[in-house]
């Protein structure tokens, strides 16, 4: 195939358009001619099947069938032009309904019994063009302004692209793993001729030498992107080796031979139950035996070749850290996978994205397979983007800023879990956004992709946290209470009392702030006093809050209108808190009705919309007088909601008739502390809203009175 030929015959553009340019019309027809080629590349991949069960058999138990993919990528045009209001009419409800959804990738032993009556192809391929016409003229008419943003129709055209680009690579991979019968090979998608299908003639991995440095990433070319590649977060790289080609299928064979896949001693523990369950002996797309490595057979897409032992090996990322754990031991050195940081860093030594000399086996620019892995040379490495995906430690997680796109909130965020790994430098036939610097794609690690790996050797050490959205209603309510935006411009609850409490304060010690939820009135306390305890009842609302101390953002859902989610997180630094402040900072949990005051006194104790959700409240300002220096200050905050499911009638402070006459808390209040206070500030309302759903919001006044222990 000659260089820059796409696999389908056709010419550019395989390559993700620029948003910005000169001229609105000419960018119209770029768009429109992307749109074109990607939909008839698309459905050139399924010429490659051979026989109707290819479409309706799943290809592997975690999947739909391939007649799910080939006609969802055209319903998710309408869906997504439907859902922004650009197009008022559905095309087909029915497909459109089934369609819509793909199986979430799950663990390697969940098992999708669910039974579809999917169309016929017929229906599909009369639906597909339909959708084809639609798109199209919708493309000639719309709205065009330049650069193209978010906000543009243009904008959800290119998400459809792209989202078409994604399924052509996952759908090969499909077809890779069926029967071969069911499939035959096509002309327009050749498989690489070169091949050493002599082991031995294999060259020679080598370690070669990466300075360190400081690697910034986030998204800042003119292309479309997906909303995990938007943000900045920069890491310092320490210096490290890495393997100058990718794993061969040679190299890897090493593994095998010595016994890899029957050795515990390479595999964590997810990578046993994988191996286990799939009863795995060598990589997947191996056939024949390991037994017998001469008559080693490899399967491509539509056809199985004698082992091309010079091809980059193609496995899971479970096996590739197998493989790494015993080359660490073979050779002493300490040999894993790379950061997403390191690939970064080597990635440094290609060309621009857009150019096609340096960019090796990508983008359909040469076969529809992999090649030999000293076939393209890129600075002093060989296939740094290119040939199959490289496997890295890193889980996917947002860059510091990450937003969600609001026409695909769950493109990302399900993946965010800490049990997607990944993947970067693209494949053979990763086009498009996939085939970019800033592409951030990720997989579980059990998971099949035209996906290989290289090996560093390095210290880096990768925090596997799982930090997944928190669903939890009342945790995610107080942390949109305590560090969501400002709603009906009434001013954050914790940091308007804290201001206050350092009005009333002289003494900056030692405060405590009881019943401190997610804890955001313990991180502004910090900043004025020297050490802050925070305590609350919920060992959870510490546990977040504990997890904001160590630097770690926390994401939370808020709801919008019934099952309508929006993904919001919470990072300290964006409050200019940090380290300094978390270091003053002690979270425990405690009963405020069980204080037992022992030796610690506290110049400052803060009680917000505490004093009325308390079994005994007479008792804990009982203990709390005790906990208190003289002259330090007791600040209590509550909108006296008094109620049964939280205190006994009998110990209601307040909100009472007392011998026929009314008590206010505030009364009840004046008369309990009158012995060791003096209330040294007129009571004040103090605004607080609290948001239940887009529409919906609690709007509260809640009575603060501060008083000075004598």
């Amino acid at each position: 195939m000659a260089q820059n030929q796409s696999a389908s015959g056709l010419p550019e553009p395989t390559r993700t358009l620029p948003l910005n340019g000169g001229d609105a019309e000419q960018k119209r027809q770029e768009l429109l001619t992307y749109f074109q080629q990607t939909w008839t590349l698309y459905e050139r991949l399924f010429d490659c099947l051979a026989d109707e069960k290819a479409y309706y058999t799943k290809a592997i138990s975690l999947r739909h069938p391939l007649v799910f993919y080939f006609g969802h990528t055209a319903t998710f045009y309408i869906n997504k032009l439907i859902a922004a209001g650009l197009v008022e009419n559905r095309v087909d409800d029915h497909i459109e309904a089934m369609m819509a959804i793909g199986v979430d990738e799950m663990s390697w032993d969940d098992l999708d019994t669910t039974h579809y009556q999917w169309p016929t192809l017929a229906e599909l391929r009369d639906y597909r063009g339909k959708v084809r016409r639609l798109v199209e003229n919708f493309i000639k008419e719309m709205p065009l302004t330049l650069p193209i943003g978010w906000d543009s129709p243009a904008w959800v055209v290119l998400m459809g692209i792209e989202h078409e680009r994604i399924h052509l690579e996952t759908s090969s991979v499909l077809i890779r793993q069926l029967p071969l019968e069911w499939v035959h090979p096509q002309p327009h998608w050749p498989a690489c001729p070169d091949a050493r299908h002599d082991r031995y003639s294999v060259p020679k991995n080598t370690l070669l030498p990466v300075d360190g440095a400081r690697v910034t990433q986030g998204k800042t070319d003119e292309t479309y992107g997906w909303d995990n590649e938007y943000g900045t977060l920069t890491t310092e790289v320490n210096p490290f080796q890495a393997s100058q080609m990718l794993a061969s299928n040679a190299e890897f064979f090493e593994f095998v031979a010595a016994g890899g896949y029957q050795d515990d001693r390479w595999w964590d523990e997810e990578g046993l139950g994988w191996r286990n369950f799939a009863n795995a002996v060598m990589p997947t797309f191996w056939v024949g035996s390991p037994d017998d490595p001469d008559q080693l057979r490899l399967r491509l897409l539509t056809e199985e070749v004698l082992m091309p032992w010079d091809w980059p090996v193609e496995v899971n990322q479970l096996e590739a850290a197998a493989f790494c754990r015993w080359k660490a031991e073979e050779t002493g050195k300490s040999v894993q996978l790379p950061s997403e940081a390191e690939w970064l860093l080597l990635r440094e030594q290609v060309g621009d994205d857009r150019s096609s000399a340096e960019a090796g086996n990508i983008n359909l620019a040469w076969w529809a397979s992999s090649c030999p892995v000293d076939r393209f040379a890129q600075g002093k490495f060989f296939d740094l983007t290119g040939n199959v995906w490289q496997w890295t430690t890193t889980p996917i997680n947002g860059l510091e800023g990450f937003k969600v796109h609001p026409l695909y909130d769950d493109f990302s965020t399900p993946t965010f879990d800490g049990k997607h790994a990944l993947i970067k430098g693209g494949s053979w036939i990763s086009t498009g956004n996939e085939a970019i610097k800033s592409s951030r794609y990720a997989f579980r690690r059990h998971f099949f992709q035209h996906a290989g790996f290289r090996y560093v050797i390095s210290s880096h050490q990768e925090k596997m946290t799982l930090n997944p959205y928190e669903t939890d209603s009342m945790v995610s309510q107080y942390l949109d209470f305590q560090y969501g935006p400002d709603y009906f411009s009434t001013q954050n609850y914790a940091k308007a009392l804290v201001d206050i409490a350092i009005e009333m304060t002289d003494r900056r010690g030692k405060a405590l702030d009881i019943g401190c939820a997610t804890g955001r009135a313990s991180f502004e306390l910090a900043r004025h006093f020297d050490e802050v305890v925070g305590m609350d009842y919920s060992a959870r609302f510490i546990d977040v809050a504990l997890q904001l101390t160590s630097g770690e953002d926390f994401r939370y859902v808020t709801q919008e209108e019934g099952d309508l989610v929006e993904y919001r997180q919470v990072r300290l630094k964006d409050f200019d808190l940090g380290p300094e402040q978390g270091s003053r900072i002690r979270f425990v949990q405690g009963d405020a009705c069980n204080l037992k005051p022992g030796k610690d006194r506290y110049d400052l104790v803060l009680a917000s919309n505490l004093i009325d959700r308390l079994r005994q409240p007479k008792r804990f300002l009982q203990d709390i007088t005790r906990m208190i220096n003289s002259g330090g200050v007791l600040m209590l905050s509550s909108p006296y909601t008094w109620l049964e499911a939280f205190t006994p009638k009998e110990n209601w402070l307040g909100g009472i008739r007392e011998n026929g006459e009314a008590l206010t808390t505030h009364q009840a209040l004046q008369r309990l502390l009158a012995t060791d206070f003096d209330e040294i500030a007129p009571p004040q309302d103090v605004p607080f809203v609290i948001r239940e759903t887009a529409r919906k919001y609690q709007h509260t006044l809640a009575q603060l009175t501060v008083w000075r222990k004598r």
